[in-house]
């Protein structure tokens, strides 16, 4: 059964407190330019940081933000091939580039700085290919907005431990800010730190529950003690969730 709101609340901070105390406070400082996180979280999907950034570098060897518009969609492609489903990503890159320069005449978002977050939201997922983790990347990491983006380490960690119950990415966004105070810099942490800790201890498979800060108080873990399962697979009934590529992003 589902916890009460105000227990996932509560929940959620132990959590923070949990996750600070093993990763350490994360200062929240810009860490790139808003274009380069744009495009750059496009490029992520599915995709290493560093092969993100080698081919966010490599597409920058094409020239400038107009040439990559104007190039063949197959060189963008070859440009960023370290990074999973380029012939997706490519013309997605190109049409949200192209959708920017025609609503702003360029490619400055400083602008979202002042726009009510709503609407900042909807002016970025208005954007070809690019969905509310993206635009959620980019107000939270560039302008200290009050929202939260929830990545696949994010919805799997929150998932397992039982702040959430089963749903998709998109919807978990509303959920987890639902219950998480408007505090940008908090927000931050919480995220960087749980991306965090799924990386190395909540993985997709084979979790290293032995050595998890959060296994006193995780759903998964009460359950299936050591032997979680992946992601996705429930070891009585229920489905696989697939890894297909990239939608809204």
């Amino acid at each position: 059964m589902a916890r009460p709101e105000p227990e996932r609340a509560e929940l959620l901070r132990w959590m923070f407190e949990r996750l600070r105390a093993e990763y350490g406070v994360r200062p929240l400082v810009a860490r790139r330019a808003p274009m380069h996180e744009l495009i750059s979280t496009i490029l992520s999907q599915r995709t290493t940081h560093a092969d993100e950034e080698a081919a966010y570098q490599e597409l920058l060897t094409l020239g400038d933000w107009d040439t990559i518009i104007e190039a063949p969609t197959d060189a963008v492609a070859h440009a960023i091939r370290r990074s999973n489903y380029p012939e997706q990503k490519a013309p997605r890159i190109q049409a949200t580039l192209r959708a920017i320069r025609e609503q702003r005449g360029g490619y400055d978002l400083d602008f979202l700085a002042n726009l009510p977050v709503k609407d900042a939201l909807k002016w970025l997922t208005d954007l070809p290919g690019v969905g509310v983790k993206t635009a959620s990347l980019v107000l939270l990491f560039n302008f200290s907005r009050p929202v939260f983006p929830v990545d696949t380490h994010v919805h799997r960690v929150t998932t397992r431990v039982g702040v959430i119950p089963r749903m998709g990415e998109q919807a978990a966004h509303r959920v987890l800010l639902g219950l998480l105070p408007p505090d940008p810099p908090l927000l931050y942490e919480l995220h960087v730190n749980l991306l965090r800790h799924g990386q190395r201890v909540c993985t997709w498979t084979r979790p290293k529950c032995p050595v998890c800060v959060l296994r006193e108080r995780c759903d998964a873990f009460a359950l299936y003690g050591n032997n979680v399962p992946s992601f996705g697979e429930q070891k009585a009934g229920g489905g696989r969730q697939k890894a297909n590529g990239p939608a809204g992003l």
